[in-house]
């Protein structure tokens, strides 16, 4: 028998099946459908159709659960779900991929559990976005760091720091690329103003500009800030960088330095920013105590 089409089979013998959520999907609660009815066994066949078996095994516990049962109640097999595109059952050596995984979801929701499919437009919806501040990232990359991108985004697939030897490549390159130090921070600034934006929970690459700018002498930050060239993005990366975790070796201190002016406008900058992580932050650092 094919194993594309094994489950099919379980399928075509099947009078119910039990549906329930796994981990942390369990807002929906249990439901059971009478597959009796050959139209609504067909509906799940269709959307539990298999396209390949590739070998792969997601390390997570799946999403939903559904347990087979035939006329008698035996219990024919138990198939989970997983992110909305997988099915894993003891069968198979690894996961099989369905061939159109949105179906499943449809069908659970017009089933009663809508969970699943609002987690997988979620998931969805929060994948284009990181998309696109990489994307908007990788623009902001400043000139002479041209071929080092894979090493960096690499960061985040493998969950690594930034080597000492990367950095110090990085920080020759900018040095050779923008000699004038002035031109060299407004460069940092903008980069690790772009991407995610956020203070704490971003991608590890997005890391790498704070990380750089954190052996910036604050007399060199402190210019470039005051250069007619530095705008809202030179901002963003600036409360970025100083109101983050230990980004510098002596913070307090250089933000203590910071002019009333400039320190003024970049609190207005993170109180605008629409984070709330990033506005409670800058409120610590930068706003005056009070009296």
């Amino acid at each position: 028998m094919d194993a594309r089409t094994a489950l099919d089979s379980v399928l075509q013998q099947a009078h119910v099946v039990r549906v329930g959520s796994v981990g942390e999907l369990g807002m929906d609660g249990e439901i059971q459908v009478d597959l009796c009815d050959p139209a609504e066994s067909a509906q799940l066949r269709t959307a539990m159709a298999v396209d390949s078996l590739p070998g792969i095994h997601c390390m997570c516990l799946g999403d939903v659960r559904f347990e087979l049962f035939d006329r008698d109640g035996g219990r024919l097999a138990v198939v989970v779900l997983h992110h909305g595109a997988t099915l894993r059952w003891g069968q198979w050596d690894g996961d099989a991929v369905l061939a159109d995984g949105r179906l499943l979801l449809d069908w659970l929701d017009g089933h009663g559990m809508p969970g699943p499919l609002q987690q997988f437009e979620a998931d969805r919806l929060r994948a284009q976005e990181q998309a696109a501040e990489q994307r908007n990232w990788l623009a902001a990359m400043p000139t002479g760091l041209e071929g080092t991108a894979g090493r960096i985004l690499g960061l985040s697939r493998t969950g690594g720091a930034a080597s000492p030897e990367l950095l110090a490549e990085l920080t020759n390159r900018l040095q050779l690329a923008l000699p004038d130090p002035v031109e060299r921070v407004l460069a940092l600034l903008d980069w690790y103003g772009s991407g995610s934006g956020r203070c704490s929970g971003y991608p590890l690459h997005e890391g790498v500009p704070g990380e750089l700018l954190g052996r910036v002498p604050i007399a060199d930050l402190l210019a470039a800030l005051a250069d007619p060239r530095a705008g809202e993005r030179h901002d963003a990366g600036t409360v970025r960088h100083l109101v983050g975790w230990k980004t510098r070796p002596r913070q307090k201190r250089d933000v203590a330095r910071l002019p009333e002016p400039l320190r003024a406008r970049l609190l207005a900058h993170a109180r605008h920013s629409g984070d709330p992580d990033k506005k409670n932050r800058a409120e610590r650092w930068l706003a005056p105590p009070r009296a």
